[in-house]
């Protein structure tokens, strides 16, 4: 993959920052947009700006096919089974919340348990903490060993007779650590639980199959893969998504309405309230395809060469502390450090002041940190667009702010 050709296609890679070249490195939270998915949305506004689903006019039916064929796009990029169970949303964290409220209301007890590890962010940790309090359940975490791998001899002592849904993260947005999805899964299944996944790291980094992986719902925000912010999808399958009630009310997910009732409207639009935001779908289902046309395994091994050289030249500075897995293990791209003695705040504004945007703080991981014994950690995140020569770039600049800040 030719990353120097494609940073062609990213506008925003071409300004300074403090009068430097801008060096991004913090995907793992946002990603930058390329021009596709930006003159894709640009189009629907000029050419086909108009609600969706309901008008007979031609403005209407070019946005309601344009905003259909990108949840085929996502149906395919992510292989479900059928587009029904392809729902867009908000981002990962409605998704979450979605499950939680509808089916976790319907199906969690007092008593029951809810499994979950200490890697989960905050988006997939919170809506399980408010349902087990609202229901009287109880969360039970599946711990990690010192590299930051998910301790899975533990597990079957975990999936008890009480376990009614396991929910973990696909990719650590700390640790780097890649969940060996398919083994948990199985493992759940066989206790009788259903697996939620949060793929928010996953999605735009690794090849993803949900089928083949067999969870129950698989969600993932369309933001950090090129996509436009405020939308995101849930995948859930369609015989546990029929007996689930409505998460949002209002119009679009009703199929007929009384003075004292209502009845649903068939899936996916069940679960898509009101207006939704058209034109970051449409700018999804570009995304979708652009990384489609530069293949998955393309950008997964990009990622992985990335970080490996990441974590191999921060190793060889005095004073750093790296945590996740070694560089010889598959990981998400992106690696987590602190420096003896600086804050990483500091150390991120040393590297702003380079043009380098890195991440620092929690990362919306707090029991994680506390797990780490940490207040925060710095997170250098790679992409598609990312160089070695901007990997070469950064270590150096951490180099020269440990001597100026140590």
């Amino acid at each position: 993959m030719n990353s120097e050709a494609i940073r062609k296609d990213f506008p925003i890679l071409g300004r300074t920052v403090q009068g430097k070249p801008l060096i991004y490195l913090d995907n793992a939270a946002t990603s930058q947009k390329p021009y596709p998915v930006i003159e894709q949305i640009t189009s629907y506004y000029e050419r086909s700006n108009a609600n969706i689903h309901r008008s007979v006019h031609t403005l209407g039916e070019e946005a309601t096919a344009l905003y259909e064929a990108a949840r085929d796009m996502v149906c395919r990029f992510i292989h479900a089974p059928s587009r029904e169970g392809v729902i867009f949303t908000r981002g990962t964290t409605e998704a979450v919340n979605l499950v939680a409220a509808s089916w976790g209301r319907t199906h969690i007890q007092p008593g029951d348990e809810i499994l979950l590890s200490v890697l989960e962010h905050h988006g997939n940790l919170i809506p399980w903490q408010l349902l087990a309090e609202e229901k009287g359940a109880k969360l039970v975490f599946l711990d990690m060993d010192e590299e930051g791998r998910l301790r899975l001899d533990k597990l079957d002592r975990l999936l008890t007779d009480r376990t009614r849904l396991v929910a973990v993260t696909a990719a650590s947005n700390v640790m780097g650590t890649v969940i060996p999805l398919r083994r948990i899964v199985e493992r759940a299944h066989a206790a009788g639980a259903p697996v939620f996944v949060d793929g928010a790291q996953m999605a735009p980094h690794i090849p993803v199959n949900v089928r083949e992986m067999g969870c129950d719902f698989f969600a993932f925000s369309g933001h950090k893969m090129l996509g436009p912010t405020g939308i995101g999808v849930l995948y859930g399958k369609p015989e546990l998504l029929e007996k689930m009630p409505p998460f949002l009310a209002g119009g679009e997910m009703v199929r007929e309405v009384w003075p004292d009732r209502a009845s649903w409207n068939a899936l996916p639009w069940k679960f898509e309230a009101g207006t939704p935001n058209i034109a970051s779908a449409i700018g999804l289902g570009a995304a979708v395809k652009y990384l489609d046309q530069l293949g998955m395994e393309a950008v997964r091994t990009h990622g992985q060469a990335l970080v490996r050289e990441a974590l191999t030249a921060l190793s060889t500075l005095e004073g750093v502390t790296v945590y996740g897995p070694p560089a010889s293990e598959e990981r998400a791209p992106l690696v987590s450090f602190n420096c003896q003695g600086i804050h990483p705040h500091d150390l991120a504004a040393a590297l702003d002041e380079e043009g380098i945007a890195v991440r620092a703080g929690r990362h919306c991981a707090d029991p994680l940190m506390k797990r780490l014994g940490v207040a925060g950690t710095a997170r250098a995140s790679f992409y598609l667009y990312n160089t070695r020569s901007e990997v070469e770039a950064f270590v150096q600049s951490v180099q020269r702010a440990i001597a100026l800040l140590s």
